[in-house]
């Protein structure tokens, strides 16, 4: 059983688990106590479980391969650099690069930086810079609307939009997930990647679900005549 590196007797150990406490919490403990030399928390939760077995040996077992070497600030730095540089770099990458065991990688990204793999979230289309703000002086002007008529605002607005439909051929869920900080937002990706066949569909909403939704017929553009006419429809 390893000791991370920091050769604590045995009557120490068996005093702190003796207290019947979760593994978190004895890591909590022992990092405070011994600092950068206190056993990682899977270690920890290898010694609980051992314990519970009846074995209370703190010593390493005999085993081949390489040992693993004790976990320092600037292994962490290089972790998280390469994490940076690319959101998508995988774990075995990361061993290939620095040399170091999976297992060691592994504590390191999830406990040491708190960072975990997430999906990411689609969406249906990026807006720029302009288009955001056209958004939000649209949202001032309901705003206002809204202060002079706080009653019967909802009754008297219909949302419409327009967008093309494509046929898409998206990476699956495993494909996007990136290295983020607990916390973190999911991170998004539009749909950039469109194929020949398209449609556009024009939706009319108010408070009450959808009004109208029409896709445009293939080879027709949108003019005055056929906007009115989706306008007359709704009302």
């Amino acid at each position: 059983m390893s000791g991370d590196a920091h050769d604590f007797n045995n009557i120490e150990t068996h005093a702190v688990f003796l207290q019947g406490k979760a593994p978190k919490e004895i890591h909590a403990i022992l990092k405070e106590t011994l600092g950068e030399h206190a056993p990682s928390h899977a270690t920890i939760k290898n010694w609980v479980a051992q314990f519970k077995r009846g074995d209370f040996s703190t010593c390493d077992a005999p085993r081949p391969g390489r040992p693993k070497t004790v976990t320092t600030p600037e292994i962490n730095d290089q972790i998280h650099e390469l994490i940076l540089e690319d959101h998508q770099i995988s774990a075995k990458s990361i061993v290939e690069q620095l040399g170091i065991s999976h297992e060691w990688v592994g504590s390191i990204i999830l406990e040491d930086l708190d960072i975990q793999k997430l999906p990411m979230k689609w969406v249906l289309k990026c807006l720029n810079t302009d288009q955001k703000r056209q958004w939000c002086q649209s949202s001032e002007q309901l705003l206002e609307f809204f202060r002079c008529h706080p009653n019967d605002f909802l009754s008297q607005l219909v949302t419409t939009d327009e967008n093309w439909l494509y046929h898409y051929d998206p990476q699956t869920k495993q494909q996007t997930v990136e290295w983020r900080h607990s916390g973190s937002p999911c991170p998004k990706k539009c749909r950039v990647q469109k194929s020949v066949g398209k449609v556009l569909a024009s939706i009319f909403w108010d408070q009450d679900g959808i009004l109208l939704t029409d896709y445009l017929p293939k080879g027709q553009t949108i003019s005055v005549e056929y906007y009115s006419s989706l306008l007359v429809w709704c009302n």
